[in-house]
């Protein structure tokens, strides 16, 4: 188990759909060792995969004294949604409110290849639609309304760390999935 680096925005990776886990090896159960690792010293709510370079679709949470993660996640969201404040380890110092499922029912596959599901609502399911949303190249800018995140970008480059993932100039992406009105 180690502590990993954490890519800041603009790294390449972090923008890239993640592939399927297909071999559950002592290979993913370290890189779930290590994402859970690196998750609780930042310290934060999740951790993706591609967020410590790796480009497979497995994430960790740590909500509510609760840790987990999921390999293959499959979402069924909630018509309600929650609005509140949201941040990510990969953009640091940074938080706005965010609008998501209030509540969710992900589907997937422990370390071990075991289904797993997981259903959670409030913080765990803006954790797990996060993680996924990492999974899938998409990073929270994504789904602020024109507005906040101009505002966002601006304190991005205005940041210390901005232009350390060597990148150059930052893009944001719309999401690729249907959002439902939860996303622009």
């Amino acid at each position: 188990m180690a502590i990993q680096p954490i890519r800041l925005f603009g790294d390449p990776v972090l923008r890239r759909r993640a592939v399927e886990v297909v071999d559950f090896d002592k290979e993913l159960r370290q890189l779930v060792a290590d994402l859970t690792d690196t998750m609780r010293d930042a310290p934060g709510a999740g951790l993706a995969a591609p967020q410590i370079g790796v480009g497979l679709r497995v994430f960790t949470w740590y909500v509510d004294g609760e840790v987990g993660h999921l390999v293959n996640p499959d979402l069924t969201l909630s018509t309600e949604v929650q609005e509140g404040p949201e941040g990510c380890l990969s953009i640091p110092g940074l938080t706005y409110d965010c609008r998501r499922a209030l509540s969710v029912v992900a589907r997937g596959f422990d370390v071990h290849g075991e289904p797993v599901t997981v259903e959670g609502s409030q913080l765990l399911a803006r954790a797990i639609q996060h993680e996924t949303d990492h999974l899938d190249g998409v990073l929270f800018l994504d789904r602020l309304d024109t507005e906040a995140r101009k505002a966002a970008m601006r304190e991005i480059r205005e940041s210390e760390w901005f232009g350390l993932a060597g990148s150059g100039a930052p893009t944001v992406k719309i999401s690729p999935h249907a959002t439902r009105g939860l996303g622009i």
